[in-house]
């Protein structure tokens, strides 16, 4: 993948040049110092693959991506604020690194652009994202406290109503989002979420086993072991759908 790294400061360039040699399947064709000789490099090099900070003399990341015509390339942000990890994410960007860039993170985010390679998306900008119905392709933001994330929607396995917060259950990961499960329900895809109960949405790509239940309701067991009720409403609903 043919990758452009932006940034203001050479040590930082070098650093992640270091810490890029292990991906071969990132060729690295320039380095930027600033907007101006990004957008040239840009137009001369087509590169596939931004790696841009957000604060540089002159214009700053998102002002470098406004100005680019014609098609742009993934982003992946690099930079010391996490102030700016929720309008990244309004620029459909890959993942958002905060420096100093850890290892362990990168290779996370090198895995996602092999994902993305091998299951290619369609982007869409901000404005028509937000009445888009979303599917386990789709890469959301979810922000709780401190800790940030860009998470696939098919990697979180249940959706868990908490008052006016939902919880999202992936990996060893719980965070809290400020919505209700009835906003989410509209956006996410009916054929992959399912509403089991008033507090639950699962995954169905993540259900192992499903048992028959009291009042004519089933329990299901996720992958990671979660068990969920289906009400019995609903449970009419879900053997359709399972094609029981």
């Amino acid at each position: 993948m043919r990758t452009l790294i932006v940034d203001d400061e050479r040590l930082a360039r070098n650093e992640l040049k270091r810490l890029l040699e292990p991906y071969t399947k990132i060729e690295i064709v320039g380095e930027a110092s600033n907007a101006d000789e990004a957008l040239t490099l840009i137009d001369q090099l087509q590169p596939e693959l931004l790696f841009l900070d957000i604060q540089m003399p002159g214009r700053n990341g998102f002002e470098l991506l406004s100005a680019i015509e014609g098609k742009t390339p993934e982003v992946i942000f690099t930079t010391a604020y996490d102030e700016y990890a929720i309008k990244a994410f309004e620029y459909n960007a890959l993942d958002y690194l905060l420096k100093p860039i850890d290892n362990e993170r990168l290779k996370d985010t090198i895995q996602r652009i092999e994902e993305n390679q091998s299951h290619p998306e369609v982007h869409v900008h901000s404005e028509e994202r937000a009445g888009k119905v979303l599917g386990a392709d789709d890469q959301v933001f979810v922000k709780d406290g401190e800790k940030c994330w860009f998470v696939k929607l098919g990697k979180i396995r249940l959706f868990e109503s908490m008052g006016n917060y939902v919880r999202l259950h992936f990996d060893d990961q719980k965070p809290l989002v400020l919505k209700s499960l009835n906003n989410l329900e509209e956006r996410l895809d009916p054929i992959t979420y399912f509403r089991a109960n008033r507090k639950h949405i699962i995954n169905l790509n993540w259900v192992e086993k499903i048992e028959p239940w009291f009042s004519g309701g089933l329990l299901v067991t996720l992958q990671g072991g979660d068990k969920i009720e289906i009400s019995r409403r609903q449970a009419i609903r879900f053997k359709e759908l399972m094609s029981l």
